[in-house]
Order: C-alpha cells, then structure tokens, then sequence
C-alpha cells in the first residue's frame, strides 16, 4: 500500500505534457489564417491586367475548356500581332477602327483582301498543312509529308527550295488555301498561311437531312462537283451522325471549313493534292449559287 501511494505522489508532482495534435492543430489554423492575409493583400494590389486574366481563366474553368499551354502561347502571340498592326489599305484602317465587325460585309462587297490582320482580327483562324511531299526512303520513298522539296543547278552548287500548302479556316463558314515557297520550311509555311487567309472565302451549310426540319448546319444544302486538272470531287449531302466520309487531305479541309457530315466521290489523278484540295475547294464554291439565285 506504501508503495502505491508513493507512485501516486510521483505522478502527481511531475507536470503533464499538452497532447502534441492540439499544438499542431493551432500551428495549421495560424498558418492558414495568415495565408489567407497575404493573399487578400495579394488580390488588392493586382493590376487591372492581371484581373482581367483571372476573369479570363475562371470562365474558361466554368466552361470546362482549358487551353494548352501551345494555344495560350499562340492567342498572345495573335493578340501581339493585331495590336502592334499598322493598317496601310482603306479597308484594313476601317477594320481597325472596328467601322467593319463582320467578314461577311468584306465578302459579300468583293472587296480585296490585302493584308492577312484583317482576317486575324475578324475570325479565330485554324490552320493546318496538305501533304503535298514525300520523305526520302527505300523502295520509291517514304511517307508523306508537308514539305515538298525541289534543287536548282547554280554556280555554286544544288540549291534546295521547300514548298508548302496551308488550309484556313473558322470551323464555321469560312475556308482559304494557299501556296508558300522558300529556301526554308519555315518561312515556307508562314507564306503559305498569309496567302491562304487572303483567299479566304465563305460558303453555305445546310442540313443534309430531309427528316430534319431543325436547319442545322453540319452539311451542303445540295449536291455539288469540283474539277482542278483530271480530278473530280462530288460532294453529297449527309444526314447528322454520318461523319466525313472522304480521304484524309480532304476531312482537313471539310473540317476547317465547318462541315461535319458528308459523303465525298473521287475520281482522277488523287496524288496531286494540289489538285485534289483545289477540287474540293471548287466544289464548296458552288454552295454560294442557290443563295444568289435567291
């Protein structure tokens, strides 16, 4: 009994610890709550800029589209581009002066388009590249590719050019092609990029269902056909659902240009994809017809 009261008396001298969770507990609640300080502190001294950016992600957010860090890059790089622009046309000043909103009003004038920022201010443009060459390989070459390479004999030996051809395009409506040279692969593409967003042009859409009465715009109103050299393209209308229903070179096109469901017929010399992308685009042309007959 003597001993177990000493042990009582021990326990009751020594002091007890405090429990180590209730310590961290307060250590978190401390330093989240000066956290939360400095970015309060932080938020007021942001810039109008900054803010505006924020707006920018938080509605992306809520849209659930998140851009890439590649289209992030290339949206700031577009809006460099419009922003240090310094019109030399009437119709590019007046597009700056936003007297034109639309690229209808410049296409349905026939109005001449002389510098590609008219088309970058109006449309959210897309790009993409034809296979037009063909890489060096074994048995007859290899794959396809975006450069087509050609040499000239001068003094000073074999001088390689580089060639390549761009499609434009808004996904909505409206579609260019064009042609770009040089000594490099680079240049080659910008030139062909700028020329093709100065042969922009703007087509109709329909329905290409005749169940469906609520005038979507996924297809061709009718039937249509294109010719560039020995190659022909008809292109039928679809019903939703269908697809593109066409050769590789030619869904980039339809893409870009809006379409998502049609049937495609071919015929001739389909190699030449100069030709064959022409045809297409001849073929899109004649939609335009039914709408000035009206």
């Amino acid at each position: 009994m003597a001993e177990k009261e000493q042990v009582k008396e021990t326990e009751a001298k020594v002091p007890k610890k405090p429990e180590p969770k209730e310590e961290k507990s307060k250590e978190i609640v401390k330093a989240s709550s000066e956290e939360l300080k400095e970015k309060k502190k932080s938020e007021k001294e942001l810039t109008e800029e900054e803010q505006k950016k924020l707006a920018e992600k938080m509605i992306e957010k809520e849209n659930g589209k998140q851009l890439t860090e590649r289209e992030k890059r290339e949206k700031e790089k577009k809006e460099e581009i419009i922003n240090s622009w310094v019109p030399k046309t009437k119709l590019g000043k007046e597009v700056k002066a936003k007297k034109i909103k639309s690229i209808d009003e410049i296409l349905d004038s026939d109005k001449k388009i002389l510098e590609p920022e008219i088309v970058d201010s109006l449309l959210n443009i897309k790009s993409d590249l034809i296979s037009i060459g063909q890489s060096k390989g074994k048995f007859g070459g290899g794959k396809r590719r975006a450069w087509r390479q050609t040499q000239r004999k001068k003094k000073e030996g074999n001088v390689p050019t580089f060639s390549a051809f761009a499609v434009v395009g808004d996904e909505d409506g409206h579609i260019g092609i064009g042609v770009g040279k040089s000594r490099e692969t680079l240049p080659a593409r910008d030139k062909a990029i700028r020329k093709a967003k100065l042969n922009i042009i703007k087509i109709t859409r329909g329905d290409g269902s005749f169940d469906s009465v609520g005038g979507g715009k996924t297809s061709i109103p009718f039937k249509v056909q294109g010719k560039a050299g020995s190659v022909r393209v008809t292109l039928v209308p679809a019903a939703p659902g269908t697809g593109l229903v066409a050769a590789d070179q030619l869904k980039k096109v339809l893409k870009l240009a809006g379409i998502k469901d049609i049937y495609t017929k071919t015929s001739g010399r389909l190699r030449t994809s100069f030709n064959f992308v022409k045809a297409c685009i001849n073929a899109l042309k004649q939609t335009n017809f039914g709408e000035t007959e009206k």
